[in-house]
């Protein structure tokens, strides 16, 4: 008799057990490898320590979650159920797409290590809320008259995706340094620019960032930059 195994390699994909203690639930354990995720990166997460900041065995884990892959797409989807897209039928695609934009750009800074996992966490896109996204996205996309409304959000998502693991890679260096990320660009800034010295127009630019005295604002305008740019191709889809 051939072995029962599961032919997908996916926790969508498979019949959740009942709980083994009440205390313990995949709610549970998803939202505590969250809270480590956030503050000790992937590298840091194992079943052994989640079980142990639990106050569980490594067995009870399993019960509900087989494997440190079924985790993180648990995990890539419960935040992704923070993201709160606009109302269908909104009349103006291009605000709504940047709202849209906005609100995953701040999940993925949120969640640093998010942006980095997404096409690894096995089949993350089959969960609820994953769905639930990019359901809202095609209705959205579809209403405004694109012909390829996946590829539209395709590219929207590509763009913040990418925005999102420069930015989150950035900020968990600037977090490891202790300071604060004037303080960090202010003892960085010299030495880019003597690096840059001799190159004409990257000395400019360094001139330019080392008068800024509000990164925030600048990773916000660079966002949104690009942002329209990427919304204007878009809108050349649109049939006329």
């Amino acid at each position: 008799m051939a072995a029962s195994t599961n032919p997908i390699p996916s926790v969508w994909a498979r019949r959740q057990r009942e709980p083994d203690q009440p205390s313990l639930s995949r709610d549970a354990i998803v939202r505590e490898a969250i809270v480590m995720l956030d503050a000790d990166g992937i590298e840091a997460l194992s079943m052994r320590k989640l079980a142990a900041r639990l106050n569980a065995g490594a067995t009870s884990l399993y019960r509900h979650v087989a494997t440190k892959d079924e985790l993180m797409e648990l995990a890539v989807d419960e935040v992704f159920g923070e993201i709160v897209l606009p109302p269908a039928g909104s009349p103006d695609w291009r605000a709504a797409a940047t709202d849209a934009a906005q609100a995953f750009r701040a999940t993925v800074l949120r969640h640093p290590w998010l942006s980095s996992v997404l096409g690894q966490a096995g089949l993350a896109y089959l969960g609820p809320n994953l769905m639930s996204f990019a359901e809202q996205l095609t209705v959205l996309f579809t209403a405004a008259g694109f012909p390829e409304p996946v590829r539209a959000i395709d590219t929207l998502v590509c763009y913040t995706i990418g925005m999102g693991t420069t930015e989150s890679a950035w900020l968990t260096t600037v977090a490891r340094s202790g300071q604060t990320e004037a303080e960090f660009i202010a003892r960085l800034m010299p030495a880019a620019q003597e690096a840059a010295d001799g190159f004409e127009h990257l000395s400019d630019a360094y001139a330019t960032a080392a008068a800024d005295i509000d990164p925030v604002a600048t990773r916000d305008s660079k966002f949104g930059y690009g942002l329209e740019v990427v919304l204007d191709g878009l809108a050349l889809r649109l049939p006329r």
